[in-house]
């Protein structure tokens, strides 16, 4: 990787995590890597804004309750709502560390963001975090108007593993008959178990993110590695993409999992399905959450132009 093409604010954050000799991920438990995302959730980001209303609560699920967080905008409801999964690889992740994300979303719309606590690996394995999500998404288009949401406008989203966690969410929904969405929101998703692209051996920068962490979470996701093949963990192996909503694919230049999101994007246009994707130069895994990034905040001015036009909004 060519660091002298990254941002110049993303320059600075490698050089400053070369000096510190910062441990890589995947030689931290579980525990100390939880720890360390809320640190890193931080870096080069903007004070979470404030939006009109934020209600925790809980939704009835397969092995119990999941907690779910909503953010409301100040705006007339019912609300149209994205369903947003965070990322961290289905290990490391929280809403707490993404809470500034669903912020900027519910205000940019207006729409509400309803953020899922799904069980996480290595204590829940593969598919628990896909049984949460879609247990989630199908409970709050059947009974939203509790929460003042409206069930006709309804849109999943989510980054990294949380990307893999809406696009099998979306084939779920589709399969099984369940409420209509009109927007799959994919920031650079994880899209292949087995993913052997260019930009996984290219992008190999362990001062952000490279092939070895992203291997290191498959190991605490799976119970079992052919568990990959499934499309439930690689949306990509589904024999047929068609009937999917529209999809904003959102991936960044220097990040292992540019080629397969890209890749995702080229199968579902394939299949009829309408796409919109977008490669940020100069910007690396997670950018999304960097909103100091010039292209983290024009990333999230698409995704919420995009939730604009699928929920009929006039702004």
């Amino acid at each position: 990787m060519d660091a002298s093409r990254l941002d110049p604010l993303l320059q600075e954050l490698r050089a400053e995590r070369l000096r510190v000799a910062k441990t890589p991920l995947y030689e931290l438990t579980v525990a100390d890597a939880r720890a360390a995302l809320l640190v890193d959730s931080e870096v080069l980001a903007e004070a979470p804004e404030p939006v009109a209303r934020v209600v925790d609560s809980v939704l009835p699920g397969p092995r119990g309750p999941i907690p779910i967080r909503l953010y409301a905008p100040d705006a007339a409801g019912p609300h149209p709502f994205l369903v947003y999964f965070f990322g961290g690889g289905w290990v490391i992740g929280s809403i707490a560390a993404t809470d500034a994300v669903y912020r900027r979303l519910a205000n940019a719309v207006p729409c509400a963001v309803v953020a899922v606590e799904y069980r996480q690996a290595p204590e829940h394995r593969f598919p628990s975090a896909v049984d949460d999500c879609y247990a989630a998404t199908c409970r709050l288009a059947e009974h939203g108007e509790e929460l003042g949401l409206d069930a006709s406008r309804t849109a999943v989203g989510g980054a990294s593993a949380g990307g893999n966690l809406a696009a099998v969410v979306a084939q779920l929904v589709r399969d099984r008959g369940g409420p209509a969405l009109s927007l799959q929101l994919l920031v650079y998703p994880v899209i292949d178990y087995s993913a052997q692209t260019g930009s996984m051996v290219e992008c190999n920068d362990p001062s952000f993110f490279d092939a070895r962490t992203m291997a290191w979470f498959w190991d605490q996701y799976l119970g079992d590695p052919a568990e990959g093949n499934s499309p439930l963990a690689s949306p990509i192996r589904a024999r047929d993409l068609g009937g999917l909503p529209p999809a904003v694919v959102v991936t960044a230049e220097f990040d292992p999992l540019r080629d397969q999101g890209e890749l995702y994007a080229e199968r579902l246009v394939e299949a009829g399905v309408p796409v919109a994707v977008t490669r940020y130069d100069g910007m690396v895994h997670g950018f999304f959450t960097m909103s100091r990034l010039e292209a983290s905040r024009a990333a999230l001015e698409q995704a919420a132009n995009a939730l604009r036009e699928a929920f009929r909004l006039d702004r």
